[in-house]
């Protein structure tokens, strides 16, 4: 999967600008603030419904314009589609070869990106919200069925939340079979993902550490032992059933899938607790890695590598080490810091390299190293 050609307008703080990406490394430097993050943004959102930082749709489009638009020639395989994003206080339109769609799935799969960020090792210190949010974004890049069920979950925990809350409880063991249903499909799905993820984790830490640590990803879903969805269900309304009191008294259901948690683990131990900040790091990293892996093994080939920052989040070996290993594969990256880095550069076979300057992008050369 490529990148071919890139055009931005009206988004965050950027100009108007068009670019050709690398084919394979693509470089953007430049001082913070000046716009890097909003390019792996812009990229990102060409293939998701949203973005990866978690913000309202107004704060996507530059101040004083109307709209914002991203443009992308995106080749997967031997088909190459032209994906058009508008966006508008009101919505987003998305076009796909001059065509617009009306469904998140109709732009499922057309561009893969996962994206490492300083904002992802939050997910290890920060509590079970941030690492829910990860988990459900990995699992709906992979599984389109995903997003229905986690949608219809949430859509049946309103109602009856609103029935907690009221004085009025009729209907509340209708609402509680079908959020145990639905919920058990939601457990369900996360529980077949992790597993895989959890064999890849393992394999990527190890390269990218170079240390002799095991790391470990799990997903324990409270009141939940089994894996099948008929045995999920009926554990799940067991669960309500005990809590039935407590979501009464609180107005609002206190277990089920929105609210249980990953857990992180280094040679066993919590990698919150006992890890230091470079493990903390390499894990999240490898675990990127491990999503890309999954990803490959669905679609047939590798999504793109989005990298921010990357100069303050790994130190000179770790980064080494990641380069070392993206070189080795046919993965197209695009890489943020603030600074031409020679270790970055001198690593890639063929890097593209771009200045970031107050929105603005200027393109600085290949460098090859062959």
């Amino acid at each position: 999967m490529r990148l071919k050609h890139l055009a931005i307008a009206g988004f965050r703080n950027i100009g108007a600008i068009r670019i050709e990406p690398g084919s394979r490394f693509n470089l953007l430097y430049g001082l913070n603030a000046q716009g890097k993050t909003n390019l792996l943004e812009a990229i990102y959102l060409l293939g998701s419904p949203r973005s990866f930082r978690n913000v309202r749709l107004p704060e996507l489009i530059r101040h004083g314009e109307r709209i914002a638009q991203v443009q992308g020639e995106v080749e997967s395989g031997d088909v190459v589609s032209r994906i058009r994003l508008t966006l508008e206080t009101a919505g987003r339109r998305v076009e796909i070869d001059g065509k617009g769609i009306q469904r998140a799935s109709d732009l499922h799969g057309r561009l893969n990106a996962v994206v490492f960020s300083p904002d992802d090792t939050g997910m290890v210190k920060l509590g079970p919200e941030s690492r829910r949010r990860f988990l459900d974004r990995a699992v709906y890049m992979g599984d389109i069925g995903y997003l229905h069920c986690w949608h219809g979950y949430h859509r049946i925990l309103k109602q009856r939340n609103h029935l907690l809350k009221s004085a009025e409880r009729s209907g509340l063991d209708t609402w509680t079979e079908q959020l145990a249903e639905a919920g058990a499909e939601v457990i369900e799905r996360r529980q077949r993902y992790v597993a895989r993820l959890d064999a890849m984790l393992k394999r990527h830490y190890g390269m990218i550490s170079g240390d002799g640590e095991t790391a470990g990803i799990g997903y324990r879903p409270e009141g939940v032992s089994t894996t099948d969805r008929k045995s999920i269900r009926m554990e799940l309304l067991e669960l309500f059933a005990r809590n039935t009191r407590n979501d009464e008294r609180y107005g609002t259901t206190t277990t089920g899938p929105h609210r249980d948690d990953l857990t992180l683990s280094m040679d066993g131990r919590q990698l919150k607790a006992f890890g230091s900040q470079g493990q903390q790091k390499s894990f999240v990293l490898a675990l990127k890695m491990a999503e890309m892996d999954n990803l490959q093994g669905i679609f047939g080939e590798p999504p793109l590598l989005l990298l921010d920052d990357m100069s303050s989040e790994l130190d000179a070996c770790r980064n080494g080490n990641l380069m070392e290993f993206l070189s080795c594969r046919d993965i197209q990256v695009f890489i943020t810091t603030t600074e031409r880095s020679p270790a970055l550069t001198g690593a890639a076979a063929h890097c593209a390299v771009f200045r970031v300057e107050d929105g603005n992008l200027t393109f600085e050369g290949n460098e090859s190293h062959e």
